[in-house]
């Protein structure tokens, strides 16, 4: 049986009602060269539909949407993409998951993302001072209000949502007023986004990029990091100082993606996020005219697989092409990654990231390594502990009453 693909959708495109300032996606209107709205036809609508149905024989069939602002599309749209999933279905199972800044939602699409179990992922940094810093609209002026009149909204709606949180240079200096203020305002499961982009250098000017493309990984890469970038271990300190409270008050009530991450890997497993897998290449996108592209991170021409029209997904999922993007994560591991403590907990990371040479002999390796290691060496014990409880059956919050006492059992 064939793996499953992950194929997020674009149907709007590159385009946003918001002006954020360390947003990877809004220059790609540079390489659509076009420089209107983007509307996904009916046509491509359809086939997206269908070919997910059709590829991914499982009991569950889930559809992505994102973009640029998915929810510019209109909610039309998605009433259309809810009868053509019902068509082409068979009975089986269908998951929608939606990421939007919120800032263009209502009751009418929260009464529909209740109504079909859309998980919806909303864009939020912090509070007021910290999430309009680089959260703005295309006038300028900060989002915060309008983004949590939505969240506010969808839990009135009892919509399934979790936030999605930047941490960028600014942030990052605000670990437990970020996480406080996102509990505290009935948040139950996050996801810490690092920010990371380069500044473009020649090549990329010439493509009309505002953004460095993703590094060839054997050659030396651009360094110069955008302004907003997270550092390394303001970025590990961010995970630990949150860790630290996590574990003695919020396990099992409060669910952080990048922790479930990492105790995937102190348990032995392998993590179920892309850039901390050993290979990757299995949640590609699809943009608003049908273009499929390796991943998110890599929407460039040299990246682009073919088209949901005129090219079949075995075609595009398993063309040597993009396995050969997938397995490059680990055949191009650099020498520091292989003598790694923490290698199977993070695998090199994301090979976007993959940027800082430490020797002509070896590949570059990714740019928030060090913080990686302070945030796993920090969280070693607690986590180790963490998964002797689970594994033994008792409750995961147990781990707390030890937390708060900073003892450590011998559970073996």
């Amino acid at each position: 049986m064939q793996k499953p693909i992950h194929l997020m959708a674009k149907p709007s495109g590159p385009s946003c009602n918001l002006n954020c300032e360390y947003c990877f996606y809004l220059e790609k209107h540079s390489i659509l060269k076009n420089k209107k709205q983007y509307r996904m036809s009916d046509e491509v609508l359809e086939a997206y539909i269908r070919k997910i149905a059709e590829y991914n024989r499982i009991p569950e069939l889930t559809y992505a949407w994102q973009g640029g602002e998915p929810a510019l599309s209109g909610l039309d749209f998605y009433k259309k993409a809810i009868k053509l999933q019902e068509k082409y279905s068979e009975g089986r199972r269908i998951l929608n998951s939606f990421q939007t800044n919120g800032t263009l939602l209502n009751k009418d699409w929260c009464d529909f993302f209740h109504q079909y179990g859309f998980l919806v992922g909303l864009s939020l940094d912090g509070p007021e001072n910290i999430n309009d810093y680089y959260r703005k609209d295309i006038k300028g002026l900060g989002t915060y209000n309008k983004i949590l009149s939505s969240l506010k909204l969808m839990q009135q709606s009892k919509v399934e949502f979790n936030v999605l949180s930047c941490v960028n240079n600014v942030s990052s200096k605000h670990p437990l007023e970020v996480y406080r203020f996102l509990k505290n305002n009935g948040v139950r499961f996050i996801q810490f986004i690092p920010i990371v982009e380069r500044q473009p250098d020649e090549q990329d000017k010439k493509l009309g990029l505002s953004l460095s493309a993703p590094p060839k990984l054997k050659r030396t890469s651009n360094q110069n990091l955008t302004s907003w970038s997270v550092k390394p271990t303001e970025y590990g300190n961010f995970l630990s100082v949150i860790f630290d409270e996590w574990i003695r008050n919020d396990v099992g009530s409060v669910f952080i993606m990048n922790f479930e991450w990492a105790l995937c890997g102190f348990m032995g497993m392998e993590p179920t996020a892309c850039q901390h897998r050993k290979v990757c290449g299995d949640a590609l996108i699809l943009e608003h005219n049908g273009d499929i592209y390796s991943c998110d991170h890599f929407m460039y021409p040299e990246y682009r697989l073919g088209n949901i029209l005129n090219d079949s997904l075995d075609k595009i999922v398993l063309s040597k092409k993009q396995i050969e993007f997938g397995c490059s994560k680990n055949i191009n591991l650099p020498v520091k990654c292989k003598k790694c403590e923490f290698l199977s907990l993070c695998n090199g990371g994301c090979i976007k990231h993959r940027f800082i040479d430490t020797s002509s002999t070896s590949y570059p390796h990714n740019y928030l390594c060090d913080g990686y290691k302070d945030f796993y060496r920090h969280s070693k014990p607690y986590f180790t502990l963490l998964g002797q409880i689970i594994r033994k059956g008792y409750p995961p919050q147990r781990v707390m009453e030890f937390a708060k006492r900073n003892f450590i059992p011998k559970l073996y």
